[in-house]
């Protein structure tokens, strides 16, 4: 560089001396231009200039950077007068056109969308309860895509796409995590399986987001709380999958960051209203087509057509299945799953599967692929889909389920699900539930530790048999059980029994166990000996438990505390656990726990968990053909 830098400055002073004439002209040009006012820079040669170019100057210097060849050099200083300009110097008007206006027009363009964003990312991040998380992991959205963030529903797209980042990358590398035993190594094949599950419905999400004008986002909101509530419940089934010690302190560290994510998204829309008032959204973009289109849907929803809403009466259904299942071999198949197998692809519309009586010893799972599943059987205590897997022979909860059911709009009747282990196994699950906007009618779930596991979503159980002993219904999905009989049975000595365990692991999630005119009392076996064993309603799993008992009959089986402690005094000041209007021997709270999260609710706030407003199900249980869903307090005084 230095040896062409000099054969410059040779080659500049021999058209200097050449060009000699030509100063005097220069001179008298310069001066005018200063007399009359003009703001002309005379940039006097340095070394590497080939004079004065005639040039603007930036006026956003802090923007440029000066080249190696813009340094002084020592034989090159400036000469006391301005250099002739050479023959061939391009006229004004033939120059090359200067893009840097351009240039700087876009980068101040670009500048103005940064900021407009960065502070609606500070506004949006005001509710959460992990800011810093919230503003570093938006406020690099910002700066990476500056101009695709200008818009309030951008940033909500945002906010749910960077949790499905975080998660991918968090479960990507198998590697990191010390996974020495087969257990482990089978507990991290289902938190695998739940961070895929996570990741799909969060880009459902994300996409319904991009997908909605402004106006219509609003509405979206309990579709939004709904997958952004099953996505903190994988999460959290992922780590309770993994057993204790050090695995289980790695995997809580990987998902971190993602469970402070999804717990940012739950805030943001559980703001959305206001957030989008602070943006001044005109109130009319609230009303758009697209939200009377949604309420058109919900009185008519596309996954539910009124003839397959005759399918939620309690009388068998009259429609015609798809195939038979039946033990005896006269039907299409022998068993359920032979039939799941051969599902037919790129199928429209609702598939039903009629079971004949037996006891099908099967373990089976209606995968996430495998959505508007009907299945019917002759009834629930002849329908038997049997099983005994269990957690102390080494299976882990998760998939100790006789039944799993992911697809999303799953209808089970008339069917029995059983887990046979007993009660010296533990944990044995009889039905899993992950499929949102599923529905259980006259059923019958029966095992001991962990019966029914309302997982995730949005559930809906009319005049089902659910029995058991510890924790018999539990999970975190937004589930309602109406007009049920809750049977507590006979557990082992020493053990107490508890109907509910709810695992809301964030304030902000719309999940919940609703227990809605119901009647909970001893089964035959229990009855003799209830006084040698205390039984409770619920116990906080994680530390957001919700549970709500209304216009239920309780026997005398419940204890008067009515409540028991997980460990401690963990959880009892953040959950919730409500009872209202009640009935029975058991249903007395003059005795209840003192806990702060426990209240006696009145009917106003007892209305916000009817099945309507908890589950949005108007929008997916509603219909004109007598459907057995009661919407509203079964009590109106």
């Amino acid at each position: 560089m230095a040896f062409q830098d000099f054969d410059l400055i040779a080659e500049r002073r021999k058209i200097d001396q050449q060009r000699k004439f030509r100063k005097h002209i220069i001179i008298g040009l310069v001066f005018c231009i200063l007399v009359i006012g003009a703001v002309i820079t005379v940039v006097v040669v340095t070394g590497k200039s080939r004079g004065n170019d005639g040039n603007d100057h930036d006026t956003n210097a802090k923007h440029s950077k000066k080249s190696a060849d813009d340094e002084p050099k020592p034989d090159d200083k400036p000469k006391p007068e301005p250099k002739p300009e050479p023959e061939n110097k391009p006229k004004p008007e033939d120059k090359a056109p200067d893009d840097k206006p351009a240039k700087q027009a876009d980068e101040n363009k670009d500048k103005t969308e940064v900021n407009v964003s960065s502070k609606m990312v500070t506004t949006m991040c005001a509710s959460t309860d992990f800011k810093a998380t919230c503003e570093g992991s938006l406020g690099k959205f910002v700066q990476d895509n500056p101009s695709e963030t200008t818009q309030p529903k951008d940033l909500f797209k945002a906010a749910i796409s960077v949790v499905s980042s975080e998660l991918d990358r968090s479960m990507k590398d198998p590697s990191k995590f010390k996974l020495d035993t087969p257990e482990k190594k089978e507990a991290f094949d289902i938190c695998t399986k739940v961070v895929h599950d996570a990741v799909n419905e969060l880009n459902i999400s994300s996409n319904t987001v991009g997908e909605k004008d402004i106006g219509a986002l609003d509405s979206q909101r309990g579709e939004l709380n709904n997958w952004l509530s099953a996505v903190m419940s994988y999460q959290q089934t992922c780590i309770d999958a993994i057993p204790e010690g050090e695995s289980k302190e790695e995997i809580k560290k990987a998902l971190k960051t993602s469970t402070e994510l999804t717990s940012n998204s739950l805030a943001i829309v559980s703001q959305m209203s206001s957030i989008l008032s602070s943006f001044q959204m005109p109130k009319r973009l609230l009303r758009s087509d697209s939200r009377k289109r949604s309420l058109v849907e919900e009185k008519f929803p596309s996954w539910l057509s009124v003839s397959e809403r005759k399918l939620l009466k309690i009388e068998p259904p009259k429609q015609k299945p798809d195939v038979t299942v039946a033990k005896d071999g006269s039907g299409d198949y022998n068993t359920i799953n032979d039939a799941l197998a051969k599902l037919p692809q790129n199928r429209q519309g609702r598939y039903v599967i009629f079971i004949k009586e037996g006891v099908y010893e099967e373990n089976v799972v209606l995968t996430k692929e495998m959505v508007n599943i009907t299945m019917f059987g002759d009834g629930s205590l002849k329908t038997i889909i049997s099983g005994s897997k269990n957690n102390v022979d080494g299976v882990p909860t998760f998939k100790t389920a006789t039944f799993a059911a992911e697809g999303d709009g799953f209808m089970a009747q008339s069917i029995g699900f059983e887990n046979t282990a007993g009660p010296e196994k533990h944990q044995a699950v009889a039905l899993r539930v992950q499929s949102d906007r599923s529905i259980f009618l006259n059923c019958h779930m029966d095992g001991y530790q962990d019966t029914l596991y309302v997982q995730a979503h949005r559930q809906f159980y009319r005049g089902c048999y659910i029995a058991g002993t510890v924790d018999f219904i539990f999970g975190d999905a937004a589930a309602t059980l109406q007009n049920c009989l809750i049977y507590v049975k006979k557990p082992m000595d020493g053990q107490k029994n508890i109907v509910t365990a709810q695992g809301r692991s964030d304030k902000r999630e719309t999940t919940g166990i609703v227990i809605h005119n119901c009647q909970i009392m001893a089964d035959d076996e229990l009855k003799p000996v209830k006084a040698d064993f205390k039984s409770y309603l619920g116990r906080p799993w994680k530390e957001f438990s919700r549970t709500i008992i209304m216009e239920t009959e309780i026997d005398d089986v419940i204890d008067p505390e009515g409540w028991l402690a997980w460990d401690g005094d963990f959880a009892l000041s953040t959950l919730f656990y409500a009872e209202y209007n009640n009935k029975g021997p058991g249903s007395d709270t003059n005795s209840r726990v003192k806990w702060p999260g426990f209240q006696v609710i009145n009917k106003d706030e007892a209305v916000k968990y009817t099945v309507g407003p908890f589950l949005q199900g108007d929008s997916w249980l509603k219909g004109d053909v007598g459907t057995p869903v009661h919407f509203d307090l079964f009590n109106q005084n």
